[in-house]
């Protein structure tokens, strides 16, 4: 029997997703509390991995199980996962799944937001969601660099090295706007897939110019530019 799960999540104490050699990935808690269900301690496929801290409301997974060993109902099989999961993490749905579905292949498109505090003082209350920018942006100015990520590039200047072997870096964004409501700003990111870090380094280089560094057209010369790594862009966001 297969199972898709619509897992929600606070990153904020975990290394990501993925199982960890150190440290400790939501991966494992959803796998652990599995194990407490069934004897053969199924395995989960996600949809995605996420970077260190980062949070979700609807990574999809799956996993499977013999039909021998599962006796509960969708519904009662969620119930059950979240009385064994630790209180930051939460399967929001659970649904039977047809046998060739998979989390990753079947996955249409991937939708990141991006939270920015825009005042000289920190809201206390989101300091785990966003990131503090305490000088003032420029909205029109990153809304017009915005759109020049849109279509589909070879984003290796906007990663970091994940430490791991990876094929294309080429990606393809459906949609790279921003919002404002009062002091906070939400960048939305939409696309096929995200490199390491890429949506930090999409957002940390749109700040950029939002604080007059560089005019929007450098954008076009760093998507050029592929045999560069512009770490020090990533690393200004990468508290969140």
């Amino acid at each position: 029997m297969k199972f898709k799960l619509t897992i929600a999540y606070d990153g904020t104490g975990y290394e990501g997703w993925q199982v960890q050699k150190t440290g400790t990935g939501v991966q494992e808690k959803v796998e652990e509390a599995l194990a407490k269900l069934f004897p053969s301690g199924p395995r989960v496929h996600s949809s995605s991995r996420t970077d260190t801290g980062v949070h979700a409301l609807g990574m999809v997974a799956h996993f499977e199980v013999a039909r021998a060993e599962c006796k509960m109902s969708p519904r009662k099989l969620a119930l059950a996962l979240n009385a064994w999961l630790p209180e930051d993490i939460r399967v929001v749905a659970a649904a039977r799944a047809r046998k060739n579905f998979h989390a990753r292949f079947d996955a249409t498109g991937k939708h990141y937001r991006y939270f920015v505090w825009n005042d000289p003082a920190m809201n206390p209350l989101i300091r785990q969601t966003a990131w503090h920018v305490p000088r003032p942006l420029n909205l029109p100015a990153m809304r017009a660099a915005a759109r020049l990520f849109v279509g589909k590039h070879d984003f290796r200047s906007f990663t970091s090295n994940p430490g791991y072997a990876r094929g294309s870096t080429v990606r393809t964004l459906t949609r790279c706007d921003l919002k404002r409501s009062g002091r906070q700003f939400t960048f939305i990111i939409e696309g096929d897939g995200f490199l390491y870090k890429m949506c930090r380094g999409v957002v940390g280089t749109l700040v950029q110019v939002g604080l007059g560094k560089f005019p929007e057209a450098e954008i076009e010369r760093m998507l050029a530019k592929t045999g560069v790594l512009f770490d020090e862009l990533t690393d200004l966001a990468a508290n969140i």
